[in-house]
């Protein structure tokens, strides 16, 4: 695809999303490069750079130095100004801070790229064993849930925190609003964070509340289906509207997080999704079930 198609199309939907536009640019660099034939360390040569720079550049990770994108193109055989054009804008356009750049100090670097993701992606599909995801969160949720893990910080902080945590949830509502599929594990409305029964009682008529819109669907895993396709923990796969952009999964760590775009590892994680969406609750039985806990 030629540079200036393929930015019209990612600029037609993603407009304010940085992150997206990094990883279409590091998508198309990545491109170039291998069918030059190119390794990553002459790549990182010719920008003064490492193999691995070149490595997170091509996954979005990080921002670009227009300067570097110039001098890849000349590497990668890109001389009309006509092509090179766009993928420079490109560059300029995703060193634009995101709107949560206002909570950078609350955000480390790995959830930032999350958050620029999850708010570009037109679909979203998630496994959890232990809490409610985020964006299903209701707010005396998350506030619990934010204080298992910071609670010696200030109340300011933590209302700061919680502020992100609801915007996030914009994202649900509009005109093109994200498509949500969560399976949760029973665990997640059974185990309570903290801040008593009201607590759950809430979040689960929140739950009940937000599967009545026609973009959210939720399941049920319950304890009796025994052993499942996710044995190995919670994860998000991540579809973004440009086709030139491939599915991510996203899965978080204590201090870091994990993400594959490689199409064989996404496509595993789809089976294990699609897997788990027949083995557990359909959304009907879901919905009762909820109502009676």
């Amino acid at each position: 695809m030629k540079a200036e198609s393929a930015e019209s199309n990612i600029l037609g939907y993603s407009q304010g999303s940085p992150t997206v536009l990094r990883i279409l640019l590091g998508t198309q660099l990545r491109r170039l490069r291998t069918e030059m034939g190119i390794s990553r360390e002459d790549a990182g040569y010719a920008i003064r750079a490492s193999h691995a720079k070149i490595s997170r550049l091509e996954l979005g990770q990080v921002s670009f130095k227009e300067r570097d994108v110039a001098d890849l193109l000349t590497l990668y055989g890109v001389h009309s100004p006509a092509e090179r054009a766009p993928l420079l804008e490109l560059a300029r356009q995703a060193n634009a801070p995101g709107w949560w750049h206002k909570y950078g100090d609350l955000l480390p670097s790995w959830f930032e790229v999350y958050i620029g993701l999850e708010g570009a992606a037109s679909v979203i599909r998630t496994y959890e064993n232990q809490f409610m995801p985020g964006l299903l969160q209701s707010p005396a949720y998350a506030r619990a849930v934010i204080r298992l893990a910071h609670e010696r910080t200030p109340e300011e902080e933590i209302e700061r925190r919680v502020k992100l945590r609801m915007t996030r949830q914009d994202r649900l509502v509009g005109d093109r609003p994200l498509k949500l599929w969560a399976v949760i594990d029973e665990a997640v409305v059974r185990r309570s964070p903290g801040g008593g029964p009201e607590v759950m009682r809430e979040q689960i008529q929140h739950l009940l509340d937000m599967t009545a819109r026609p973009n959210v669907t939720v399941q049920l895993m319950p304890f009796d289906r025994g052993g499942h396709a996710a044995a190995g923990g919670p994860f998000t796969i991540l579809r973004f509207p440009e086709r030139e952009l491939p599915d991510v999964v996203y899965m978080e760590q204590l201090t870091s997080a994990l993400y594959l775009d490689k199409p064989a590892e996404s496509e595993h994680y789809m089976q294990v999704m699609d897997r788990l969406s027949i083995q557990a609750e359909s959304p009907a039985e879901t919905r009762r079930f909820l109502e009676k806990l």
